[in-house]
């Protein structure tokens, strides 16, 4: 086992196990809530944003930086043809569209928003009655370490691209601090963690080749928080870093306290967390080191199937 640790998000009171196989590296939830349970996992709020113009600001720069995977292909003559796998409320597929590709989706959730202005499948990506190489590219945006069987989507992903066409993907690192320390990890709805490994052998295993592999935090984020803590915990003081070890963000801090954002509340938080304060601080700098390093909490590949 590496670690246990609760549903941050919903039911702190349920515990999960994070358990890693010594043979091919993959690590996963064990056991895993069964494809019946896991719905609850994803209430409607899981799917809500703020609306606002720094929130839509935020989307468009994301959306660009995932177009930009898919530039080569628009290169080319005719309108390309985009499968959005986990397109949520349909946000990507829309922005692709506009840049005159024809998109479809699929989306299993039953708390996302109904789409009715492209087709959505809603079935599990590998069950869609699509069995002919008829997309020039399937996304899957944070996506792969949500299902229940992952090399099912990935020979799935084989079956409909057509040759020369694109598997592009993006997945938490398990190298990182992020996924494999520091408890960032969205368990129970991330029930699998990859690492470039483990995506390389699936990868193989269904005839594409790997193109690009960017470690970074251009379309999501997954930052080292509270690093600080844990080095000084387990290097400094030889103590075991668990979840219970983890200080409360700030929002949550003043949540639970009842208290406003501003100078005293944030004092109040200095006093309550000091290494925290401090971690904040070192972010950037350690962000930059992971992303150099290539251990940085999100990978994003890029992969061509080969025939």
């Amino acid at each position: 086992m590496v670690y246990r640790m609760p549903d941050a998000l919903f039911f702190r009171d349920e515990i999960f196990s994070v358990v890693e196989c010594q043979q091919c590296g993959l690590a996963f939830v064990n056991p895993r809530p069964t494809a019946g349970e896991i719905q609850k996992y994803y209430p409607p709020e899981y799917y809500q944003s703020s609306g606002s113009k720094s929130h839509e600001g935020y989307l468009r720069r994301r959306f660009l930086a995932e177009a930009s995977y898919l530039k080569s292909l628009e290169d080319g003559k005719g309108r390309k043809r985009l499968l959005d796998v986990g397109c949520a409320n349909g946000e990507f597929p829309r922005f692709m569209a506009a840049r005159g590709w024809e998109v479809e989706g699929v989306e299993v959730a039953e708390s996302s928003k109904k789409i009715h202005d492209f087709p959505v499948y809603t079935e599990e990506f590998d069950k869609i009655a699509v069995n002919d190489a008829r997309y020039d590219a399937v996304t899957a945006w944070a996506v792969l370490e949500h299902v229940h069987d992952p090399m099912a989507y990935f020979r799935k992903a084989a079956q409909v691209v057509k040759k020369g066409g694109m598997f592009v993907f993006l997945v938490t690192n398990f190298h990182s601090a992020a996924s494999r320390h520091l408890f960032c990890e969205d368990v129970p709805r991330h029930l699998y963690f990859f690492s470039r490994e483990t995506v390389k052998q699936y990868l193989d295993q269904n005839g594409f080749a790997l193109l690009r592999e960017d470690n970074g935090r251009n379309i999501h984020k997954l930052a080292p928080y509270n690093w600080t803590g844990c080095m000084l915990r387990t290097k400094l003081l030889g103590k075991t870093y668990e979840f219970q070890s983890k200080p409360m963000t700030s929002k949550e801090f003043r949540r639970t306290r009842g208290l406003q954002p501003g100078f005293i509340t944030a004092m109040k938080y200095a006093a309550y967390s000091p290494t925290m304060v401090l971690d904040r601080m070192l972010w950037p700098f350690i962000e930059i080191a992971q992303i150099l390093r290539k251990t940085y909490g999100i990978s994003t590949y890029a992969a061509r199937r080969l025939s």
